[in-house]
């Protein structure tokens, strides 16, 4: 499954695509140059159950790794995620 980004320097999102349709996306917005905040996930029902949210918040992750900065999850599938993974709350602001 491959995720890609867009990221315009103000809003982004982290999403996967078939046929030219976006059937997965995890969207931020920046808070500044050190963290974004995580504010909507939405996942096509054809894809539910397959661990796409990971997926996608995974890649948020290596992201804020790469980038050195943190990531605020106000959406609440991912911040459900930060509450039971410990190894991903190194990003966690």
């Amino acid at each position: 499954m491959f995720v890609q980004q867009q990221d315009d320097q103000n809003k982004g999102a982290f999403f996967i695509e078939q046929d030219g349709e976006r059937l997965a996306e995890m969207t931020y917005s920046w808070a500044g140059e050190d963290k974004f905040i995580i504010d909507h996930t939405d996942v096509s029902d054809s894809l539910r159950g397959q661990g796409v949210g990971r997926h996608l918040l995974d890649a948020a992750v290596n992201f804020a790794r790469e980038k050195q900065v943190k990531i605020i999850p106000l959406c609440p599938f991912a911040k459900s995620v930060f509450d039971k993974d410990e190894s991903i709350r190194d990003v966690l602001r």
